[in-house]
């Protein structure tokens, strides 16, 4: 970066992506404890993970909107605060309900940080495209970093204090960054037009979101002609569509249906869903099948996790290079295919009762290597294709369908390991990573039918 207040404005904007990204994977190492301890079956554990996402993914287009009309670094020190005081109720709870309606919580402190944090980054950066390309990859390098770091930093944190501890670190990462945001983010004027509250669209989303991965998650206990099942499908699809209807006709919408009218936003947006399903599903199963299956400590099984925390810094930063040379497009054909290949890989040869971490390690290391390079282009894209008043929502738009994608793609892949048996879950886990190496394949095929690049020229002209 070109000046030290810059510097200090992309660590306070990292801080934030560390603490959300770290809360999405700490937790799925320290499941089994959890169900032990709170008398949790494998729905309500699934819970834990998607109360998370889902309290991200529905509140994040509100996010949006209000660092549009509030100010970023408003709604980003209150973002703070929030997930501040959940990850307290979380380290306190005395029962599954508890965790999971302050897991929910924690979601929506999340939501109020990661729009407004690039928000942020886009505003500091708006005419340097290139630096701007950089601080994004270095802002994704830190949350990739600490995605994979989280199952590590679990193991350890659950082997010396218990998973209550998992929530307690988050505490002083916190207040450091609120501390760091005072500092240094200074006050940004939005100068698009005033944003209002769609409180129909925001109510609508909340249940089809709710209804729609409640009924996934559920299926598997209750089975899928269960009235509850079919009735939650039929709500989230009525709601689904109502929410469609309101916002075409709202003058003020929570989501502009035109942003999928740009070039390359439907295509990035979509990119971001295959990822986060692929991974998000692929790390929860992993975490039963090392424990359940392998029978591999807390520790052990944290462990086994860590080649994916390098290779993620290494990818993210190859990314933002990548980028300032190639622009958005190839790296995300070329980390589609990395990652597709990865999960193909750990499918082969990494999940049996008996391989060894050599023979985990390609796809561990191929995984995050894919990811890295994609991700930070896709989120590029994506605020390369819209006006810089827009940048909040656009990003909003982004991260909700992306934590969509993961409370499916663990609902979806936390059924097909939910039976105990040892065969049944090697059948499971085996599905899921081949699913997953068609979604990063398809994704980078998708990449490959797409001009990014025009989207952001015509944009930025």
């Amino acid at each position: 970066m070109k000046t030290a207040p810059s510097l200090a404005i992309l660590l306070a904007c990292s801080f934030a992506f560390i603490i959300v990204q770290l809360d999405v994977t700490i937790v799925n190492v320290a499941l089994p404890e959890i169900g032990r301890e709170l008398h949790a079956g494998v729905s309500q554990l699934q819970w834990v993970v998607d109360a998370y996402t889902l309290g991200f993914a529905v509140f994040l287009l509100s996010a949006g909107a209000m660092g549009d009309r509030f100010g970023s670094r408003s709604v980003f020190l209150t973002g703070f605060g929030l997930f501040t005081a959940a990850s307290l109720a979380c380290a306190m709870a005395p029962d599954a309900l508890a965790l999971n309606l302050a897991r929910a919580v924690q979601g929506v402190g999340a939501a109020l940080l990661v729009p407004s944090s690039l928000s942020i980054l886009n505003a500091v950066y708006a005419h340097e495209r290139k630096l701007l390309a950089q601080a994004i990859a270095w802002w994704t390098a830190a949350g990739g970093v600490s995605i994979a770091a989280g199952p590590v930093l679990g193991g350890i944190l659950m082997s010396a204090f218990g998973w209550r501890s998992i929530f307690w670190v988050n505490i002083p990462i916190c207040l450091i960054g609120f501390w760091l945001t005072l500092r240094v983010v200074p006050v940004i004027r939005h100068n698009g037009p005033a944003r209002h509250f769609d409180i129909p669209g925001q109510l609508l989303a909340v249940i089809a979101l709710t209804a729609f991965i409640g009924a996934v998650i559920e299926v598997h206990a209750l089975g899928l002609m269960h009235p509850a099942v079919l009735g939650a499908f039929a709500v989230a699809l009525v709601a689904a569509v109502l929410f469609v209807r309101v916002e075409a006709r709202s003058a003020a919408p929570m989501l502009p249906l035109q942003l999928f009218k740009l070039t390359g936003f439907s295509p990035a947006v979509l990119f971001g869903v295959f990822v986060n399903f692929a991974y998000y599903g692929i790390i929860f199963v992993l975490s039963f099948y090392l424990q359940q299956v392998r029978g591999f400590s807390v520790l052990h099984a944290g462990l086994i996790f860590l080649p994916l925390t390098g290779t993620f810094l290494f990818a993210n930063i190859a990314s933002g290079w990548l980028q300032a040379r190639v622009g958005s497009r190839r790296p995300m054909i070329i980390g589609g295919v990395l990652g597709g290949f990865g999960y193909a890989l750990l499918g082969l040869f990494g999940i049996s009762t008996s391989a060894g971490f050599w023979a985990m390690l390609p796809g561990l290391a191929l995984i995050p290597a894919g990811m890295g390079l994609a991700v930070p282009a896709m989120t590029t894209a994506i605020l390369g294709s819209v006006e810089k008043h827009q940048a909040g929502t656009a990003s909003a738009v982004l991260n909700t369908a992306r934590q969509v994608g993961g409370a499916m793609g663990v609902a979806v892949y936390g059924a097909l390991v939910a039976a105990p048996a040892t065969a049944a879950i090697l059948s499971g886990i085996e599905i899921a990573l081949g699913v997953s190496t068609a979604l990063l394949l398809g994704g980078a095929l998708l990449a490959i039918s797409t001009n990014f690049n025009q989207g952001e020229k015509l944009c930025h002209s």
